[in-house]
């Protein structure tokens, strides 16, 4: 396919700067592209849809955006895991304000397309939506929507009805081909509009398929990667294209498949997620070499690399931490971690860096794959509550570095440094002459030890487990760092001074050396600080973090544009925000979260958070003179740093008071297990084939859910038979689902019992399909029971499966058709023809989604929506010690009046004696906000996110607790907590939830 001359100069870049891009690193490629033609400089300015026309390029160093370098510092958040979509703007606002210039975001195939030919991209699912508020937040958009997008989501993000349909998935086939290249039309309808080189949005990069590893010497998976980037392009899409190899095994590097003639369109991405007891990988263009090497796989592309571990998942049964849930995954990822593994990428020259997760969220409903419970928080660095960890420091810092301090966008490997103890790693800007140097302590014990730099000999400390970055020969404004111990994290010019910002850990002392040919004048803003001139240098030092955040002043010299350095600790840099408005940089300092900066007039207006009451220090463009605070004026009085600072601290948030749940109402159900029950309007389960990788048993009816149009939550079946009774021993009943699946049966109403899989261990935790026979004997049931079932005349056997999902499809093996619910059924003592129907979800919620809702009966009937009459359910009182097989629904409402200007993060805690088998659905105004099991968790705590939660009216919470028989069942305590507090947030509007 040809590139139209509009989509050629966005690929390729401007000519005038002499650079193009048919160098792509595969064999025979082209030399092209120009490794040292740009310039480093000032990077691109934060991106919006303006309406210009912009050019994107690249060469082995950085993306090239208008000819500017740009370092792309990414989180990966998923708006499907947050089904508010005023929150996304609440996420996207953190992400910015915390130094990422970019968000990456799958698109879940399964979440918008309910049927075939059925395409849902509306209220929650409004994915035009969420690249707008993208854009007007000023990130990057770096955009994967599959169609395979692995994620740990319901069948890799495949819909639920494409489990039954003919073709091999992610193969060439033609029958699945054109079921992906409706779902790649329906979504680049949306993505076109939103193109960055257009300047209709800020989508900047496109991913056409997730960690394919299979058949990639094959011609059906050369031919399938070449379908996709085909139908991309034809639909418009002229961003660069790339494909994120799984363990970087340099598949599908530039030049493996055919992409109808295009060159220089194609980046080689791999994705990593070292363990915290690994030595951090040399996975860039510096590090071990050759196609297994990461990024030396596309030695003339920049080093990419689309998911990089900011966390795991943990799967049922929490082995993967012990138990302890993702409060252990974010231990052993910390700050630490972090500063270890994503400085080594740093060093190695990656500069297209994509955190996975940044936010996890939330997988309600039926939305999570069979490897991950419901909550997806990932140990993340905001939380599935969206609060802000600790975890966050390190990102913040390194994300506003990469943005404001050109070197870091072109390093070359430097000569070979050593230092005592320490693994160090030498870069330096060919063009600039700045060194940068990454110490890193692999070791379990503090080292310190003197690092040999092009400004000196220097005397460091690393804590164990931990790794530092310190440079020299940086520009600070017009003035040049001889070298400093702490890390850059941000040079910036604010009115009619340059701002130089460096960070480090609490209690170190910065050490920072500035080449001086003339005494300045200097002036020590806080008492922490030292300084000295002494033969052409300024001798600065400040112990990081005491006293907060430490100023100290430069002036006259050799230049008349003053130089304002601060040096802070972990938690003070965190509270540091600078900000890019038309008329200049405005930098903040005070609040938990800067959200957004408006300059009108000689007024600066500011929003954001605040949680403990703060002071608030501004500077901004020339001609400033007052400052709101979230539509508060706020007394100011200038500063001899050139900032204006308040007068008086900013009050933090008062407290939230959260009300007791009572007034609950019960009411059981499976009115489908007693035999007189009307199933004529069920679907007859007579099918004799089906395109599941599930064989269908010989002389038996395909009894798989999917075949039948049932993709999601709990589905009942009803075999009825005449005259077998007699002689009837026990009932088999093979099964398959994904992990924690279960079933539960009855004949003629009595409960033959019930089976569960188990819960995974070290060995099963990634297994997503398991399979089961329950056999139940009939001399094991009282001998009245016994003698009634097996007596003449007609009967039913009632099975309800709790199938969970589908498998994922990673090895493109059609795992994802794994049949789910009743496989084969066998009788012993006589073999009776049994007609069977079927029943699961009903026609889905055209609101919340089809993996709202299973097919209980009280979701059948409406019992979990808020417009349900339930005033003739029975009063009911926890913790409950109920015992019996079957299922019993549980209703309540409460109020909440959390104050306007309040952001309130609520959850429902869910606790009981974990011996008491049982597990419970939660809706929450008819949104099922996810699965709890009792006696295998390790999940207690529900997000229940703002929107769905009415923070200020009544709320209809519904539990729909099913019980196996064996032990006695809860609910136990069930109670609202608060997840986090903040005063400030953003405007929620309801999410809309019809009544019925």
């Amino acid at each position: 396919m040809a590139l139209s001359r509009r989509s050629f100069s966005a690929l390729a870049g401007s000519a005038a700067l002499g650079f193009a891009l048919g160098g792509s690193g595969g064999p025979g490629a082209s030399s092209a592209y120009a490794a040292r033609s740009v310039p480093t400089g000032p990077p691109p300015a934060p991106p919006g849809a303006d309406g210009r026309t912009h050019t994107i390029g690249y060469d082995h160093y950085s993306l090239l955006v208008d000819g500017r370098r740009l370092v792309v510092w990414s989180g990966e958040m998923h708006p499907f895991r947050l089904p508010s979509p005023s929150l996304w703007r609440d996420i996207l606002q953190k992400m910015r304000a915390h130094g990422f210039n970019a968000v990456s975001i799958c698109v879940s195939w399964n979440f918008h397309s309910p049927a075939p030919g059925q395409y849902d991209f509306s209220g929650v699912r409004d994915l035009d939506l969420f690249l707008r508020t993208a854009a007007e937040t000023g990130l990057y958009v770096i955009l994967r929507p599959g169609p395979y997008i692995n994620a740990e989501i319901d069948a890799g993000g495949f819909p639920g009805w494409l489990t039954a349909t003919r073709g091999t998935a992610r193969t060439a086939d033609p029958d699945h081909l054109s079921y992906v290249d409706e779902w790649l039309t329906a979504v680049n309808r949306i993505a076109r509009h939103h193109l960055f080189t257009e300047g209709r949005g800020t989508v900047v990069l496109y991913q056409i398929e997730n960690e394919y590893d299979a058949h990639v010497t094959e011609a059906t998976g050369r031919a399938y990667m070449s379908h996709l980037y085909k139908k991309v392009r034809a639909d418009g899409i002229d961003v660069p294209l790339f494909h994120n190899d799984k363990g970087r095994n340099g598949y599908w590097i530039p030049g493996s498949f055919d992409t109808g003639g295009e060159s220089g369109g194609w980046l080689y991405g791999f994705d990593g997620y070292p363990s915290p007891s690994q030595v951090p990988p040399d996975w860039g263009h510096f590090g071990v070499g050759g196609l297994k090497g990461g990024a030396t796989a596309s030695p003339r592309t920049p080093g990419f690399v689309p998911e990089f571990g900011g966390g795991w998942f943990d799967p049922w049964g929490g082995v993967q931490f012990q138990g302890k849930g993702y409060a252990e995954s974010r231990r052993t990822r910390d700050a630490a971690y972090e500063r270890r593994f994503y400085l080594t990428n740093v060093a190695n020259g990656l500069t297209l860096h994509n955190v996975y997760m940044i936010f996890g969220g939330t997988s309600w409903g039926w939305l999570p794959a069979p490897v991950v419970y419901t909550s997806y928080d990932y140990g993340a660095a905001i939380d599935e509550g969206r609060n802000v960890t600790t975890k966050m420091a390190p990102m913040h810092t390194l994300g506003h570095m990469l943005q404001r301090v050109p070197d870091f966008a072109k390093l070359d490997k430097a000569a070979e440094v050593k230092a005592q103890s320490l693994k160090v790693y030498h870069l330096t800007n060919p063009d600039t002459g700045a060194h940068v140097y990454v110490a890193r302590n692999d070791g379990d014990k503090e080292v310190t030890s003197t690092l040999p730099t092009a400004g000196g000999d220097l005397q460091l400390t690393v804590p164990a487990h931990d790794a530092r970055l310190l440079s020299t020969g940086l520009s600070l404004g017009k003035r040049k760092l001889r070298y400093c111990t702490a890390q850059p994290m941000a040079v910036l010019t604010a009115g009619r001074q340059d701002i130089a910002l460096f960070s480090g850990r609490y209690g170190e002392m910065a050490h920072l050396v500035l080449e001086c040919p003339s005494e300045p004048v200097v002036n020590r803003l806080d008492p922490e600080a030292a300084w000295v001139y002494d033969r052409g240098a300024l001798h600065v030092t400040a112990p990081l973090g005491q006293g907060g955040l430490t100023r100290v002043l430069v002036e006259h010299g050799e230049s008349e544009t003053p130089l304002l350095l601060l040096f802070a600790d972990d938690a003070t840099a965190m509270r540091l925000f600078p900000y890019d408005t038309p008329s200049g940089t405005v930098l903040v300092y005070g609040p938990e979260l800067l959200r957004d900066v408006t300059l009108d007039g000689s007024t600066v207006r500011l929003t954001g958070d605040v949680v403990q009451e703060t002071g608030l220090e501004v500077w901004g463009p020339r001609g400033m003179a007052s400052v709101e605070w979230n539509g508060q004026a706020v007394r100011m009085r200038a500063a001899m740093a050139g900032s204006l600072v308040s007068e008086a601290l900013l009050p933090g948030v008062p407290n939230t008071t959260l009300p007791a749940l009572g007034g609950w109402r019960r009411k059981a159900e499976n009115p489908e297990s007693a035999p007189g029950f009307d199933d004529s309007a069920w679907t007859a389960a007579d099918k004799t084939t089906s395109f599941s990788t599930t064989p269908v048993p010989k002389g038996q009816p395909v009894l798989f859910a999917d075949d039948y149009g049932f993709h999601y939550g709990d589905v009942w079946y009803r075999g009825h038979f005449d005259g077998g009774g007699a002689g009837l021993e026990s009932v088999s009943l093979a099964y398959s689902t994904g992990t924690q699946g279960m079933l539960m049966a009855w004949l003629d109403g009595a409960p033959l019992g019930s089976h569960r899989m188990p819960a995974p261990g070290n060995d099963t935790v990634r297994k997503g399909s398991w399979a089961a026979t329950a056999t139940f004997s009939l001399s094991n049931l009282p001998k009245k029971v016994h003698e009634k079932l097996t007596a003449p005349g007609p009967h039913v056997l009632s099975v309800l499966v709790r199938r969970m999902q589908h498998d994922q499809d990673g090895k493109a093996l059609d795992t994802h058709k794994v049949a789910r619910g009743l496989t084969e059924v066998t009788f012993k003592g006589t073999s009776p023809k049994v007609s069977w129907r079927i029943q699961g979800e009903a026609t889905p919620d055209p609101v919340r989604g089809p993996q709202n809702n299973g097919g209980l009966y009280g979701e059948r009937e409406g019992w979990h929506l808020p417009g349900f009459t339930d005033g003739d359910w029975t009063p009911a009182d926890f913790p409950r010690a109920d015992r019996g097989q079957g299922v019993t629904w549980y209703r309540t409402t409460f109020k909440l009046s959390v104050p306007g200007g309040i952001d309130a993060s609520v959850g429902l805690v869910l606790e009981d004696d974990p011996a008491r088998a049982y597990r419970a659905q939660i809706f929450l105004n008819g949104w099922n906000m996810g699965q709890y099991v009792n006696d295998v968790g390790p999940q207690h705590t529900f997000v229940l996110p703002n929107g769905i939660l009415r923070t200020r009216g009544t709320n209809t919470l519904a539990l729909a607790v099913l019980s196996d028989g064996t032990t006695e069942s809860g609910p136990g305590q069930v109670r609202l907590t608060l997840l986090g507090n903040a005063a400030g947030g953003l405007p929620v509007t309801a999410v809309d939830s019809p009544g019925r």
